[in-house]
Parts: C-alpha cells; structure tokens; sequence
C-alpha cells in the first residue's frame, strides 16, 4: 500500500513570479514611507537658521519664545508645501505619461506648466488679482488651454499625436508661453521682483493661509486620477483593444485629464512651475513595481513627496545661510535624467 510522502517546506526560491512581484511592491511602499518619515522630521529640524531639539519639542506646548522655534514653526507648512506639490506633480505626470503612452511626459516638458503661470501672470500684471483662490482657477483655467493646444497641435498631420509630436510641440509651446510671461513682467518694475521669483519655483515662505484654499483642488485631482488608474492599465493595451473590452475612451482621456489638470494648476499657483518631478518620479516607480498604475499612482505620490522635501532640504544647506529654490534643485536632478531616458528610448529604437 502507497503512502503519501509528506511535502517540505517552501523555500524562498519556490516563491512565484507574481508573489515575489507581490513582495516587492509592498517592500518598496514600506521603504518610501520610511524615508518619507526620515525627510519629514529633517525637514523641520534642519534650515537656514540651526535649531536645537529643544526648539522643536518647545512646540509641542505651543510656546514660540525664541526665534529658532518660529523658525521651525514656519518650516510646517514648508514642509506639508513641499509635500503636497511632490505628489501632486508626481502623480499628474504618471497620469499624463499613461494617457499619451509618451515615456517623456511631464507637466512642464508639455507646457501645462507654463500654461498655469502664463494665466497667473496675465492675472496680477493685467486685472491686479490678488487673492489665492483666484489664481487658483487662473492657474487651472491655463494649464487646461494649454494642454488642448499642445494636443492639437501634435494631432496635425498623418500619424496623429505620436510622443515625438507631444515632446516637440509641448517644448514649443512651453517656450512661447515662457517668453510671453517675461515680456509681460519686464515692464512691470513693481510686480517684477516678486513675480519672477515665484516663476522660479520654490515653497519657502508658505504659509497655512496658502496651502488651505488648494486643498479641494488637489484632493479632488488626486482622488479623480487615483480612479483612473485601472482604466490607465486598458489604455496602456492601446485605444482599440480597451475599447474592445468595453471602456469608453473619449470619456476616460477627458477624466484623468482633468484630475491632471487639477493637480498641476493648483499647485503652480501656489509653488510655482517646478518641473521635471512628474518626469523623473513615472519612471523610478515603474522601475519598483512595473506597469500598474493601481501601484504606480499611489508610489508616485510618495516618491514625488520625497524628491520635493528633500530637494528644498538640500537647497537650504548647500547655500546656508543663503537658500536654492526647490525649483533649480529639481532642475539639476532632473536634466542629466531627462537626457538619460532619451538616449534609453532612442537606442532601444534602432
């Protein structure tokens, strides 16, 4: 009579290939949170201006008695700034990259960027807007024309908005739009200063009256694309296989496109243009967790959160007791990138 042997034990080398994919997305959330955490609390601690750890307990009872704990109480809402604008960036350019299937796919390499500030700048120079929530939607309503226009403009002609057209067109019509706010802004002596500063990009100087009225416009981008991602994945199959599958296509361009749009022109009217995190931070992701946006969206978040808090980190030290705008950080992590996924794509199509 047969007996059954009993089976050993699983091995870590008998893992599947979709258990180990499994492992590895939530190994790499973990780690990102964690850093996360780490470039949070050296936000706070670390500036221009050294602080003790007495400074940072001290506002724990709400006591603001010397000048180094007013410091760290203004790096709160730095620091929240900084996060809220990684992410928004981070997850609008996942969002744009999937809805194009263009891998150079950025707010700013499309001049969604420079739509926002173009639209803010026609606002203050112009009409004298001064409130927050009114360059809220100046900011939208330029992000939105402008990304209609690029796409127009690289639908022309056989072949439709290829992501060689895209990357072209937007690079135009991102200069032009540059140039236009310069020109408005040189004869403005008064409002110059400021706004040339604020073009630069950077969130020193945020406060909670800033940030509060943004906060409907980014949650409402981020909850919209986050419900986009598993619509993102038939997408990224191509129009005609997800149409296939029963899901209208029209309707689901228009959908991220806007949760997108939210996200770029709210926190261009807050931050400024900064670009290159919605570029940089797609692709470092895909390299953790593959081509799902259901993960690639939500890491996005937190990946862009991380590069923008510890860029204007590093911004603040490098030039102490002096600053760099997160704007010209990003600007030198994100060139050298740019120019790597160009010289990838343009070999693996020879």
């Amino acid at each position: 009579m047969l007996t059954s042997c009993p089976s050993p034990p699983a091995r870590a080398s008998d893992l599947t290939p979709l258990s180990a994919s499994r492992q590895r997305r939530w190994l790499g959330t973990l780690l990102l949170l964690l850093a996360l955490c780490a470039s949070l609390a050296l936000s706070v601690a670390f500036g221009a201006r050294v602080t003790h750890w007495a400074d940072i307990t001290g506002l724990l009872d709400g006591s603001l008695d010397s000048m180094a704990e007013a410091a760290v109480a203004s790096r709160l809402p730095r620091t929240l700034l900084a996060m809220l604008a990684g992410a928004a960036l981070g997850v609008s350019g996942a969002v744009m990259q999937g809805l194009t299937r263009n891998p150079l796919a950025d707010p700013g390499l499309l001049g969604v960027n420079a739509g926002a500030a173009l639209a803010v700048v026609i606002g203050i120079a112009w009409f004298g807007i001064q409130q927050a929530s009114d360059y809220l939607w100046l900011a939208i309503l330029g992000a939105g024309l402008s990304a209609v226009v690029v796409y127009l403009i690289a639908s022309l002609g056989r072949g439709g908005a290829t992501p060689l057209r895209l990357a072209l067109s937007g690079a135009v019509i991102s200069a032009a739009l540059s140039s236009l706010s310069t020109a408005i802004i040189l004869p403005r002596a008064d409002i110059g200063g400021l706004i040339q500063s604020w073009l630069i990009g950077g969130v020193g100087g945020a406060t909670w009256a800033q940030i509060t009225p943004a906060l409907p416009f980014l949650l409402s981008g981020l909850l919209i694309c986050g419900l986009s991602a598993r619509r993102l994945n038939l997408l990224a199959l191509g129009d005609d296989m997800a149409s296939g599958l029963g899901e209208r296509v029209a309707r689901v361009r228009v959908m991220a496109a806007l949760g997108a749009i939210l996200l770029c022109g709210g926190i261009t009217a807050v931050c400024g243009p900064i670009a290159f995190v919605g570029l940089v931070v797609p692709h470092v992701c895909r390299l953790m967790v593959g081509s799902d946006y259901r993960w690639i969206l939500p890491l996005s978040a937190l990946a862009g959160a991380l590069l923008l808090t510890s860029a204007d980190i590093l911004g603040r030290l490098i030039a102490r007791p002096a600053e760099l705008d997160v704007g010209i950080m990003t600007a030198l992590v994100g060139a050298p990138f740019f120019i790597w996924i160009v010289r990838r794509h343009k070999v693996k199509s020879l």
